[in-house]
């Protein structure tokens, strides 16, 4: 039985779907309301901040992964992601199961420095310092021996259908009605981007790894980084039109902050759009030379024509 926590997301769907058609039909589906992606799955309604709840959604699973994502509130953060994290340890480790947590980057530091797996925490605000604590309470329970785990990292998404986060709404999403669209702080900055399918794909093959235990891994991305205005230049080319763009500087966020809650809780992570955002995933290269990654020309085609 491997069993996805947190389910019902593009990421754990995905997940779900990669599970079935390349490891196990044996999966189980957690959340508030589960519902199925394979007519094979097994649905347990629990909410993971309920210690006995998420024990009982763990029990009989050989591996879980941890994909839970919760709305951009840092109070709701503080509060419900250190409590899941531990629920979880506990359970896997009264079940004899193994962890794969997913993980974002928002507790490295936002400088233009490459990111590594051995990149120091260095969070620049509540919701960097909420997975920084998470991140590291499971760090401490390997280390203790409590439980056999491994996190898999990733930036920030782009991708098909639901894929939530900046990128699609500000831009593709926009492109895709007719619109123009907004690019965050620095249009000529280089983004790392990961295609959300390719990161659900390289969770279930590393939780399927034995020797991935233990390890913290950076999921792939296209190391061919291209800028907002690159991509931009794809997205007309792909949709055969001249796309024109808007720069919404720090400034505008600062000010917006003060009356808009969704911009204040986004701009702790303004200011890493304003240098090279370089996320390298060479180390899980190097380990699955085999794993292919979605192209971003590729990638764009596919959500601009999907």
């Amino acid at each position: 039985m491997q069993t996805v926590l947190g389910a019902g997301g593009p990421i754990a769907d995905e997940l779900a779907n990669e599970l079935h058609r390349n490891h196990t039909k044996d999966i189980r589906l957690v959340s508030r309301k589960p519902s199925k992606v394979n007519d094979t799955d097994e649905l347990v309604a629990a909410d993971l901040t309920d210690a006995g709840a998420t024990s009982r959604a763990v029990a009989g699973s050989d591996i879980a992964y941890l994909t839970v994502g919760l709305p951009l509130d840092s109070e709701l953060w503080e509060r419900r992601f250190p409590v899941i994290m531990r629920n979880v340890i506990d359970a896997c480790a009264e079940h004899g199961t193994k962890l794969v947590f997913f993980d974002n980057t928002y507790m490295y530091p936002g400088t233009p420095a490459p990111q590594t797996e051995s990149t120091a925490f260095a969070p620049g605000g509540r919701k960097g310092r909420v997975r920084a604590q998470i991140a590291t309470t499971l760090l401490e329970a390997v280390r203790a021996g409590r439980v056999e785990a491994l996190i898999g990292r990733a930036p920030e998404f782009y991708g098909p259908d639901r894929t939530k986060s900046y990128t699609n709404s500000l831009v593709f999403d926009r492109i895709k009605a007719g619109k123009r669209p907004f690019v965050p702080v620095d249009a000529h900055a280089k983004r790392s981007l990961i295609w959300t399918p390719d990161a659900s794909r390289a969770l279930a093959l590393l939780g399927n790894t034995p020797d991935a235990y233990g390890q913290t891994w950076h999921l792939p991305v296209d190391p061919d980084r291209k800028s907002y205005a690159q991509l931009i230049e794809i997205a007309g080319e792909v949709t055969g039109r001249t796309i024109g763009y808007t720069v919404l500087p720090m400034v505008a966020f600062r000010l917006g902050r003060r009356f808009v809650k969704p911009l204040d809780e986004m701009f702790e992570l303004i200011p890493r759009y304003r240098d090279d955002n370089l996320f390298d995933s060479s180390k899980f290269a190097a380990r699955f030379p085999g794993f292919p990654v979605t192209r971003h020309r590729e990638g764009v085609e596919r959500i601009l024509n999907g």
